[in-house]
């Protein structure tokens, strides 16, 4: 199993490359605020755990379980995101509330996140009650 770590850099290099169809040390660099000889360093970890195939010089691909566990986790941020959102957290503090729960989940907890986003979009009465109560909750 992916460490928080190795799941950081997974998910960055699967949005880059879905973005830009490739990914290079670089802007993994950039993206994660690390220095390139540490994403050196988990490409080569990641290489050898078979979620990449890297060849120093000609860049990296991901293989077929390294593009199932990347979409998996771009897809996981996306959700707790939406839930962040729905839930009236303030967008400013989102993405970073996002990073600081995403690894400490199960994925049954994610699962059941997910329904209960499902939920809130097919009854959008009960998202609009739940913004209203957290209003009241902050005036009292």
């Amino acid at each position: 199993m992916a460490t928080p770590s190795m799941e950081d850099y997974l998910e960055r290099i699967y949005k880059l490359i879905d973005e830009k169809g490739y990914a290079r040390v670089s802007d993994i660099a950039e993206g994660l605020e690390v220095h390139p000889s540490s994403v050196t360093k988990m490409i080569q970890k990641l290489d050898k755990d078979n979620y990449l195939i890297y060849e120093k010089y000609r860049g990296l691909v991901l293989t077929s379980k390294g593009q199932k566990v990347g979409k998996r986790l771009v897809d996981r941020h996306h959700l707790l995101e939406e839930f962040l959102t729905m839930i009236g957290v303030a967008e400013e503090n989102i993405y970073k509330d996002v990073e600081g729960i995403e690894h400490h989940l199960s994925w049954d907890s994610i699962t059941c996140i997910e329904t209960l986003v499902e939920y809130f979009k097919r009854d959008t009465t009960r998202s609009e009650e739940l913004l209203g109560l957290k209003k009241e909750l902050e005036e009292s």
